[in-house]
């Protein structure tokens, strides 16, 4: 029997006409905002502090770059976590590089400055201020108030000698003049990265193009090309963020933000999870993600966030089918022996990469195949009789059977023979 290789079986549209690699700085940075932006979820429980050491790890696991250890400036028991996550990748010599949200406010970042010099670790300072015109309205904030606050931020972090980025809140509904000056105005203080934010989730993949082609041209004008970088932070309001975050990479962005499972503000944000999957399937990141699905439980857990049933690789129904046409294709691939091949054939996520399998349940739309391939996974006769009584039970249902109603089913059918 031939074995088609993995080009003869499947053609890849998504390669065709497509420059690679996406990110134009020919890697990509990952920033984890899960225990931060994540826990501003008005639906989210802040974790304790050992289930937040427990995500640090599975962040540096899976080879996520950067992570906001927390908002100092939220109170007494934020700065605790801050001090014990900064000591902790000290202590264990983590990778993931920490960093901290803060104001404009020399007061926000102070705790930081002392922070840092008592655990011995740079802490980034993430310094953010809303740009956009309906929050200057609302403040009652002209441009130079925006400058002052942003450019003593920025200038007192750098001369205290922990890296700077600028963070422009709703920057995606922003006057250009207005960005161009902040941009500038933070450079010129030490900023060495800018974050473009779409804090309400308005911005389309041509907006996310727009806006980063925009910010790279100032930098390029100051001739700081190469010295000052980029990050795009996303949220989900028009079900857009993963795109966007894409759309991010193509367009110059070399740093992405994401959060476990999207949790965030209203629907939340970029799902990390989902990002790093489809890095890794487009060849962007080469991480080993077999840890990805216990980050989205340990998430899950800790910020008691119900995983969907149908949510992509971390849901119950991910890799799930009862349907009698899916089962036997996946079947008569396993019955060749390439496990490669079953493991795609219904699928567009292969699930043994990222640490789950296909699964064949039975159901009304099912057939003997199902039936079959259930009880020899379980190693149960595949007497046809049984499976009959089986198939006759599933079809006499409007939903797919339960383990505990299939096995009462096997019992019964033993017991009258």
């Amino acid at each position: 029997m031939t074995t088609m290789t993995s080009e003869e079986s499947i053609y890849d549209w998504n390669l065709v006409n497509t420059m690679r690699p996406l990110a134009k700085a020919g890697s990509v940075k990952l920033y984890d905002e899960t225990l931060r932006d994540g826990i501003q979820s008005p639906s989210a429980v802040d974790p304790a502090i050992e289930e937040k050491v427990q995500l640090i790890h599975l962040m540096n696991e899976l080879g996520i770059d950067c992570a906001d250890i927390g908002l100092p400036g939220a109170g007494p028991r934020a700065v605790d976590d801050v001090i014990r996550l900064a000591q902790e990748i000290v202590n264990t010599n983590m990778s993931l590089l920490p960093s901290c949200a803060v104001r404009t406010h020399i007061n926000d970042i102070r705790p930081i400055v002392e922070i840092s010099q008592k655990v011995g670790i740079k802490l980034e300072v993430m310094a953010f201020l809303g740009s956009s015109p309906i929050r200057q309205y609302a403040e009652n904030w002209d441009e130079q108030r925006l400058l002052q606050m942003s450019g003593d931020a920025v200038a007192f972090a750098a001369q205290n000698n922990l890296p700077v980025t600028f963070v422009t809140e709703d920057t995606v509904r922003s006057r250009p003049e207005t960005l161009e000056a902040l941009f500038k105005n933070a450079i010129d203080k030490g900023a060495h990265r800018l974050c473009l934010c779409d804090t309400v989730g308005h911005a389309t993949p041509d907006g996310v193009r727009s806006l980063i082609e925009f910010a790279q041209s100032v930098i390029d004008g100051m001739g700081m090309t190469g010295q000052v970088g980029l990050d795009w932070h996303g949220h989900n309001d028009r079900g857009l963020a993963l795109t966007n975050a894409i759309r991010a990479l193509e367009a110059g962005a070399d740093r992405i933000h994401g959060t476990a499972l999207g949790i965030g503000e209203r629907v939340g944000n970029t799902a990390m999870d989902q990002l790093l999957l489809n890095l890794k399937l487009l060849g962007e990141i080469d991480n080993d993600l077999t840890q990805l699905l216990v980050y989205c439980q340990a998430a899950s857990e800790a910020i008691r966030w119900p995983i969907a049933q149908n949510y992509p690789l971390a849901g119950s129904d991910a890799f799930r089918t009862a349907t009698g046409v899916h089962a036997a294709a996946i079947i008569k691939a396993e019955s060749k022996g390439d496990e490669w091949l079953a493991d795609r054939i219904y699928s567009g996520v292969p699930a043994a990469m990222f640490g789950k399998c296909q699964e064949i349940e039975i159901g009304h739309m099912s057939g003997a195949s199902n039936v079959m391939y259930w009880l020899k996974k379980r190693h149960l006769e595949q007497d046809e009789g049984l499976v009959e009584s089986i198939l006759q039970r599933a079809k006499s249902t409007n939903r797919t059977l339960t383990e505990d109603e299939v096995l009462t089913t096997v019992r019964k059918y033993q017991a009258g023979h």
